[in-house]
């Protein structure tokens, strides 16, 4: 009833067969490892020398070499970095709950509970 496929997939890179591919778990590793150096940076923005050491150490786990560490300051209102910090931790948890990784997930709950503690005050303003 149905025809066998006669021509070579598109998806594959022509004269390549040995080509690397990334499983799915290594590009959510890749993903979440992203995430967390971004929420680094913004974390050694604020100062917050415990977390991030926390955060550099999950970074480490999933690139298996330390981060590089944010050198340069935004001059960014504390404010706005609790927000940036909140929204990178919300992404990693979401990447981490997809992974199934129990550390960095728990990691990124509690820094989205820790930046919103931050503004609360700033909100009541």
């Amino acid at each position: 009833m149905y025809e066998p496929i006669r021509t070579k997939s598109v998806h594959r890179v022509p004269g390549r067969p040995d080509y690397p591919h990334r499983s799915r778990g290594e590009e959510l590793d890749i993903q979440l490892a992203g995430h967390l150096a971004a929420l680094l940076a913004v974390t050694d923005e604020l100062g917050l020398d415990e977390a991030a050491e926390e955060i550099a150490g999950q970074v480490a786990r999933l690139r298996g070499t330390p981060p590089a560490r944010h050198a340069g300051l935004s001059d960014a209102d504390a404010e706005a970095l609790h927000h940036r910090a909140h929204d990178l931790a919300a992404r990693a948890l979401v990447v981490a709950a997809s992974r199934a990784d129990t550390a960095a997930a728990i990691l990124a709950a509690t820094r989205m509970d820790a930046h919103t503690a931050a503004l609360k005050p700033a909100a009541a303003h």
